[in-house]
């Protein structure tokens, strides 16, 4: 097992859609975000952060609510930042219009729909005439289901250019049928007719972004450490520890934007 360098600088974890840092019914602890990751981080030291910003709110709502509370938490203080799924867009936002781009060192984006996902494509143009008015009248913001397109993340990206300075590094995934069950099946498939290999919701060429791009195995979920029994028993390791251990390896290269 790869032994995480101590970095210089805080991390911290952005998590996805509908996501969240930590679920505590009861006060009680019983599920990260990004299982096991950050408790491997801080064994060498680091100090990390998980915010959590509302679940289905729109990039622009949840990037300033992650602008708030770093600032709150960091003060002037730069930072390491690692943000799945639409988490990456919510720090890409940050960074690039809400004047955040002097604190942050580097971003790796996981699983992240730069360029949308044929998914949410297909999602808006099947439910969302009958799951959107159940969210709004439940008062569930439903505005980042439409924002993960391909014509809004298309227009996302005229808007809202990478930083010069900032290191932007990225991780995409592609998971085998035979790991996933009969629902992540059907989602892959959606994805692969229109974009080719995918984690079972974003494809490999939405999710390069940056300088380099890192290729794992694994579904969308299992590249925040969540685990797949399929690819274990297939004798597929499907432990992401290491791998994070490998992007602080690299993010110990980076040096602060000046």
């Amino acid at each position: 097992m790869i032994v995480p360098p101590r970095l210089n600088a805080p991390i911290v974890l952005v998590h996805g859609l509908s996501g969240f840092s930590r679920l505590m019914p009861r006060r009680r602890a019983v599920a990260d975000y990004f299982p096991g990751i950050q408790a491997f981080l801080e064994a060498s030291g680091n100090r990390i952060l998980c915010p959590r910003v509302t679940p289905t709110a729109s990039v622009s709502t949840r990037a300033l609510e992650l602008r708030t509370i770093l600032l709150r938490e960091l003060g002037s203080q730069p930072f390491h930042m690692i943000g799945h799924s639409q988490g990456g867009l919510d720090a890409r936002y940050m960074i690039s219009r809400l004047g955040m781009e002097n604190q942050v060192i580097s971003l790796t984006t996981v699983g992240t729909p730069h360029r949308g996902t044929a998914l949410a494509d297909w999602g808006i143009a099947c439910w969302s005439r009958y799951v959107c008015p159940v969210l709004r009248w439940a008062g569930i913001p439903d505005r980042a289901f439409f924002e993960l397109t391909t014509g809004s993340c298309r227009e996302f990206n005229e808007s809202t250019p990478d930083v010069p300075g900032v290191r932007y590094y990225s991780v995409a995934g592609i998971c085998e049928a035979d790991w996933l069950n009969a629902g992540w099946r059907m989602t892959s498939r959606i994805v692969e007719r229109v974009e080719g290999a995918n984690d079972g919701v974003v494809s490999v060429a939405s999710a390069t972004w940056g300088e380099r791009t890192d290729i794992w195995a694994g579904d969308h979920l299992n590249l925040v450490n969540w685990p797949n029994r399929r690819m274990k028993r297939a004798g597929e390791p499907s432990d992401r520890t290491g791998d994070y251990g490998r992007i602080l390896a690299q993010l110990a290269r980076v040096s602060r934007p000046e």
